[in-house]
């Protein structure tokens, strides 16, 4: 049997000898359609499970055919690492259209699946009208959507607007080599784009055995947090864990200093948990959290709960 380690023994590990970040890999969407796909069965979400599956399927096929991306401006990054901030931060990058193209196509393999429903076929021909004839009124969305601007977020676009969005920064980042991150960022930010987590996790094997990773909410890059440490606010003094079942392969880690919390995942439990879709799909944490007076640091991008 493994030994877990305590966080004093975490901490007193070598910092030189852990991969700091993670790049996300070239068919991220298509193992979380995938996952997405084999936790719809008995999900009391299970359809809505399902239509993500079928958007994230979309990325992978958009994603894979997008064209590249200009080369690197090698004053920007050097200036990222002058400050040490995030090379491509979502709330200031100046983004191209081509994110849009990507909206569209995506919009486009969603209506010619005939499995999804008629609500959703308007929802998409609607927004693919107003990509055309009023871009500007997207690009105000992809604004409200990065800056986590609830007041102005359309809850029912926001999923397929940040689909596109997600594709284009994971195309952004995969441009960067992990040295051309600076060391140290804001903590809690992706070093690569600036956002929030959507979830974190405890690594199985390797190098990464038992180190725990956030997963950025938009480009899914993955960078190294301690253990037991609140992800919203540093604080280390007042985590607790909260479970539906003993022995769970999730958990919701809360901080008492900021009434934040975030899911954790532990791999050696539940091996082939996604950051995204394990997220999604375990509605039910969420609600334990929300009777115990605690919120959610941030939204999952597939899914908005405006009333924070």
């Amino acid at each position: 049997m493994q030994r877990i380690l305590t966080r004093g023994e975490i901490e007193t590990l070598d910092r030189t000898s852990i991969v700091r970040l993670i790049l996300p890999l070239p068919t991220t969407f298509g193992i979380r359609a995938e996952r997405l796909r084999s936790l719809a069965p008995d999900n009391p979400i299970g359809d809505y499970l399902l239509l993500i599956a079928a958007l994230a399927a979309a990325q992978q096929s958009v994603y894979e055919k997008a064209p590249p991306l200009a080369e690197l401006d090698e004053l920007q990054l050097a200036q990222a690492q002058a400050h040490g901030m995030p090379p491509f931060s979502a709330r200031s990058f100046h983004r191209e259209p081509q994110w849009r193209a990507h909206l569209e196509a995506i919009g486009q393999l969603l209506l010619a699946d005939t499995s999804l429903s008629a609500p959703i076929h308007t929802l998409l021909n609607e927004l693919l009208s107003e990509l055309k004839q009023a871009p500007e009124q997207i690009e105000r969305q992809a604004d409200a959507l990065l800056s986590h601007d609830i007041e102005h977020i359309d809850a029912a676009r926001a999923p397929f607007i940040m689909a596109a969005l997600q594709v284009y920064w994971s195309q952004l980042v995969l441009t960067l080599e992990s040295k051309q991150v600076p060391a140290n960022t804001p903590f809690g930010l992706c070093p690569c784009c600036g956002s929030q987590p959507v979830s974190s996790s405890v690594m199985l094997g390797g190098p990464k055995e038992q180190i725990r990773y956030a997963t950025c909410s938009l480009c899914a890059s993955q960078w190294h947090i301690v253990r037991v440490t609140c992800t919203h606010c540093e604080d280390t003094q007042q985590v607790a864990y909260h479970t539906l079942e003993a022995d769970a392969g999730i958990k919701a880690e809360s901080c008492g200093h900021c009434q934040q919390y975030r899911k954790i995942f532990y791999l050696d439990k539940e091996q082939h948990a996604e950051p995204f879709a394990d997220d999604l799909a375990s509605l039910p944490l969420d609600i334990l959290m929300g009777e115990e007076q605690f919120y959610r640091a941030n939204n999952n991008p597939y899914l908005w709960q405006l009333a924070q």
